[in-house]
């Protein structure tokens, strides 16, 4: 009732812009939400080929996900792609609290100096060759951490945490945490980081989805086929059945295109399940921890 006495005392051009707003908002969300419904039902799909451009299969069959779950080392590159999720994101929220906390606080004499080093990173980096040179010298090839340490602290994720503690945790909090004697690490763990549940959320679901989809790294790095990531497996998967196809007669290698169809759309959804249970948990933070981290930069 509230919100139809307001939209009553909106001038003509409000009206207009908000029709034209609403209208504009549903399209995107069809354009977003189509190729992902498409992408659901192809998968579930007999034949691809027939669908067109409908939502709805036209005959229900598994036989994607019976080809793509043939391969054993699925389960191994799940496993794996879940171990490095959990680490790697472990990891990469303990490096950006422990960066963005100091350079949040006026009191650190040296934060103007140290952001500007973290600033620099964002713009430059060594280079492909001098980290993998890095990354070996250091005896971290074919291991978990060649995976997630390199790449563990994204810098522009840090000044979106450190922004949020400087603009949503009070300076007068810290000023009466000192009179009860409460030190810094104190402060940190029992005021800080209880307040800071949003942009936690929020930093830790990019990290999760980071190393979920890491594939460059594990590429370079692993040789050891029990340490791969799911996304190496699925590449494996999609590379193995187009060769097959250049050594098959026509009806053949159109039965199996058919079928790495099926298995392309298939792999997208198996891939993607994970990261897609855990955006809803993680939902209500978002906006609310995207908004508030990212002003008064």
């Amino acid at each position: 009732m509230t919100n139809s006495k307001k939209y009553q005392n909106y001038g003509s051009g409000d009206r207009i812009f908000c029709v034209v707003n609403g209208f504009l908002l549903i399209m995107i969300f069809i354009i977003l939400l189509y190729p992902l419904l498409f992408i659901i039902s192809a998968s579930f799909s007999a034949d691809t080929t027939v669908m067109g451009l409908s939502l709805l299969p036209g005959k229900f069959s598994l036989a994607g996900y019976r080809a793509v779950f043939e391969y054993k080392d699925i389960w191994t590159g799940y496993v794996n792609s879940l171990i490095y999720m959990a680490a790697g994101t472990l990891l990469s929220l303990t490096l950006t609290v422990c960066c963005a906390y100091p350079l949040s606080r006026r009191d650190f004499a040296m934060r103007n100096f140290m952001m500007t080093l973290c600033m620099i990173t964002m713009y430059f980096s060594g280079g492909l060759i001098p980290t993998f040179l890095t990354v070996r010298r250091l005896g971290m090839l074919n291991s978990m951490w060649a995976i997630i340490l390199p790449g563990s602290m994204s810098v522009y994720n840090m000044i979106v945490m450190r922004t949020y503690f400087q603009t949503q945790i009070p300076d007068e909090l810290w000023d009466s945490a000192q009179l009860d004697g409460c030190g810094n690490i104190q402060f940190l763990f029992s005021i800080v980081l209880p307040l800071s549940g949003a942009i936690l959320a929020v930093i830790g679901l990019f990290y999760a989805v980071g190393n979920w989809n890491s594939y460059f790294s594990a590429l370079i790095y692993l040789t050891d086929r029990k340490k791969f990531p799911l996304s190496i497996i699925l590449r494996e998967i999609l590379i193995t059945n187009s060769a097959k196809l250049e050594f098959m007669d026509l009806d053949t290698s159109m039965a199996l295109q058919e079928r790495q169809n099926l298995m392309k759309y298939s792999v997208i959804i198996v891939s993607s399940l994970p990261v897609l249970l855990i955006y809803p948990f993680v939902q209500k933070y978002f906006v609310k921890g995207v908004m508030i981290g990212a002003v008064k930069g």
